[in-house]
């Protein structure tokens, strides 16, 4: 069971009645402390600027359309200024474009707003503590549907032979299921390892393959067609 203690969190929406009633859902949950509230993404970065590193949220949930500055620019900004900091978005669209958009930007995870608020706050929680890319089920399918019908234009798909090297036979294992779709505590369930280690090989294959997320490091495996 995932834990949580007091993870500071923003929500930045400009519909004020949906924010504030997910404020009020949130708040029952004790583990996460509410620390800013902003209508736009400009509006959310003013807020940041003067805040000590302390006060600053450690997760974000970000509405997309938004006047002024939507979320994945603001995601794009905030990323560059603060790397550490994680953007969930929270929105009603489930397109191909503002999915990729919103990965490409620096999104931790994608969930659609009708998604029960405790499946928000778990998410929160995966983020957190295992570095995880959470998604609603149907984004999920989409997402993994569209890599593997996206080819990477930069770099032409090599076979598999030419690139063994780069990862271990645990790594192109734990790397399978993470195309699937599994967290760190199913993966190391499933190989007989702790999620520690799981998370140790993992940070071995973003450096590997020179990236930073999972989302990416999926492109990569389907773009080279290592797992059907």
């Amino acid at each position: 069971m995932i834990t949580m203690s007091h993870i500071p969190v923003a929500i930045v929406d400009d519909k004020r009645l949906l924010r504030e009633a997910l404020v009020n859902n949130i708040s029952y949950y004790k583990e996460i402390n509410i620390v800013l509230q902003a209508g736009d993404g400009a509006d959310f970065i003013e807020q940041l600027k003067p805040l000590a590193a302390e006060k600053r949220p450690q997760v974000v949930l970000m509405d997309i359309e938004m006047p002024v500055m939507d979320g994945i620019e603001a995601v794009a900004i905030v990323k560059s200024l603060y790397p550490d900091m994680h953007f969930l978005m929270l929105t009603v669209f489930d397109d191909d474009d503002k999915l990729f958009e919103a990965i490409k930007a620096g999104a931790s995870g994608y969930l659609l707003k009708d998604e029960k608020v405790s499946n928000i706050v778990k998410a929160i929680a995966e983020i957190v503590h295992e570095g995880g890319v959470p998604m609603s089920p149907r984004i999920a399918r989409k997402a993994l549907a569209l890599l593997r019908n996206t080819p990477n234009v930069a770099e032409p798909v090599k076979p598999i032979e030419e690139d063994e090297h780069l990862l271990s036979t645990r790594e192109m294992e734990i790397l399978n299921r993470i195309v699937d779709g599994l967290n760190y505590q199913e993966i190391g369930e499933r190989l007989f390892i702790s999620p520690h280690t799981v998370r140790k090989h993992i940070a071995n294959i973003y450096d590997k393959l020179h990236v930073c997320n999972k989302a990416s490091a999926i492109k990569v495996a389907t773009s080279k067609k290592w797992f059907s």
